[in-house]
């Protein structure tokens, strides 16, 4: 009687909130959407109807039917939002699981690289220890899977020169003569019309370092000042165009691939390699050398060729030696050429990069800022020319045509006044630039104060772009007055104009 007395009241109990409460919920939310009512309220009213009554009944069915749909997606978002929590929910089981999976893959990368530095450990050369001595017989894994050289390029060039004979070079020619008959040259056989500074300039820059910079205004020549050269040296100048991903030293020498077993080799390098052969003079030309930041790509090349002396100029290619590696690569490194000059070519716009002042302390920079005036010149043929015969006329000119002790000690006074009022210093770099390339300037026929005018306004007055010009400006002036006063009112003209044009723009 008792377990009856229970199952009556459950009844009773679960019934009444059956009814009373979620049946009526449910069964009223249903009857929300189907309801005789509604018809019922039409068939009593309509017949009353004129045409306002019916446009607002049209209207208020439009909202009933809105307020229905909205209910239903209101429904379906809350059932949606619901399932989506519950797959989200994380339990810490599957958190311990998920870890120990990331720890399985971890250590299966560990392993995989375990194995390629051992795949790398096998293809090390034959030379080992710090004296590059033989260790053991050659094996398999020095050479390339078809037993060429790794370095095909290069390896074709020690082919083509095996039994060079060098051309007849002219070891007479002066400087002078060097910038009257290549300037001839550029105007009867390429139609190309250099002023005789330009030239002083880009042969003098030569002298001072082996990376010179060439700009002004697109169109006056920059590109084709370097290509005519290469052409009347009978050494046409290498033309490497610069791209915007350039960002390391692969862009200019190559890289090695593990997959191939060879060494990509660029133009650049395989000039590089070719002058090694041989005394003649070579260009290389970084085509609008800004569009991409040159400290990045260029960066070791400017350390290395930095270095006082030339047996230092050394870049690690690959790192080990193969049996079969060209004749002038010893044990992966390679000796950059001295008879190689880098000529970048730049404007200045909105699609490049500021050249920073680690470029420039360490480059000549040449401005070509106006065309050439077409002039008459007689036929001029090319010349061969040997970079040791050239770098003996600027020895010679640097003997000839020391800079002045008098115009040191200006040097010296003005270094003082541009420290006291401008915070900036000359620097040993470019007082010894400035030693190398005004001899070389008067050598080629130029005057010992244009070259110093040169060098202050490029090398110098250059950097006052790096400052706050509206804090200094009132500096500027007795700037020009101390040019003035050290120098001459007629002289430092370059340096003077190029002060008060930038006195201008603030």
């Amino acid at each position: 009687m008792n377990i009856n007395l229970v199952f009556e009241f459950l009844k009773a109990f679960l019934g009444a909130f059956y009814d009373k409460g979620i049946g009526s919920i449910f069964w009223g939310f249903l009857h929300i959407f189907y309801n005789e009512g509604y018809s019922d309220a039409f068939k009593n009213y309509t017949e009353y109807f004129g045409a306002g009554e019916w446009a607002v009944a049209i209207i208020f069915i439009i909202l009933i039917v809105a307020v229905i749909v909205a209910i239903i997606v209101l429904i379906i978002l809350g059932i949606r939002k619901l399932v989506r929590l519950g797959k989200s929910k994380v339990l810490p089981q599957d958190l311990v699981e998920e870890c120990a999976n990331l720890k399985k893959q971890i250590i299966k990368m560990s392993a995989e690289k375990d194995r390629i530095l051992s795949m790398r450990v096998s293809d090390i050369g034959k030379y080992t220890g710090e004296e590059g001595e033989e260790g053991g017989e050659e094996s398999e894994e020095e050479k390339s899977p078809q037993g060429e050289s790794r370095f095909y390029k290069l390896t074709e060039i020690d082919k083509i020169y095996e039994n060079y004979v060098p051309p007849v070079y002219d070891d007479e020619i002066t400087l002078p003569q060097l910038v009257d008959k290549f300037r001839n040259f550029a105007c009867s056989r390429m139609k190309l019309f250099y002023q005789p500074r330009i030239i002083r300039l880009f042969i003098a820059g030569m002298s001072t370092s082996r990376l010179m910079i060439l700009q002004g205004i697109s169109g006056t020549g920059k590109t084709s000042l370097p290509h005519a050269m290469g052409i009347f040296l009978n050494n046409p100048a290498t033309i490497a165009s610069v791209q915007p991903s350039w960002r390391d030293r692969t862009e200019l020498f190559g890289y090695f691939n593990e997959f191939t077993k060879r060494f990509n080799e660029t133009e650049v390098l395989k000039k590089m390699y070719e002058a090694t052969w041989n005394d003649q003079i070579y260009l290389t030309v970084l085509d609008e050398m800004n569009i991409a930041r040159v400290e990045y790509y260029f960066a070791e090349m400017l350390s290395i060729l930095e270095m006082p002396s030339r047996d230092e100029w050394i870049v690690d290619l690959v790192p080990s030696g193969w049996a079969n590696d060209p004749k002038h690569i010893e044990r992966g490194r390679f000796r950059l050429p001295q008879n190689m000059w880098f000529i970048g070519t730049a404007n200045n716009d909105d699609s490049t990069f500021a050249i920073s002042d680690k470029v420039y302390d360490r480059a000549m920079p040449i401005n070509i800022n106006s065309k050439g005036i077409a002039f008459e010149a007689p036929w001029e043929d090319n010349l061969f020319i040997s970079y040791k015969h050239l770098e003996a006329e600027f020895k010679k000119s640097q003997e000839l045509y020391k800079v002045s002790q008098e115009n040191l000690d200006k040097i010296n006074q003005l270094d003082d006044y541009v420290i006291e009022h401008f915070r900036l210093a000359f620097g040993n770099r470019i007082v010894k630039q400035l030693k190398e390339f005004v001899p070389s300037y008067v050598g080629c026929g130029g005057t010992e104060l244009d070259g110093l005018d040169y060098v202050l306004c490029n090398k110098i007055f250059r950097k006052f772009e790096s400052l706050n010009l509206s804090y200094i400006r009132d500096e500027i002036d007795g700037l020009v007055l101390y040019l003035s006063e050290l120098f001459g009112e007629e002289n430092m003209q370059e340096s003077k104009e190029y002060i008060n044009r930038l006195k201008k723009l603030f």
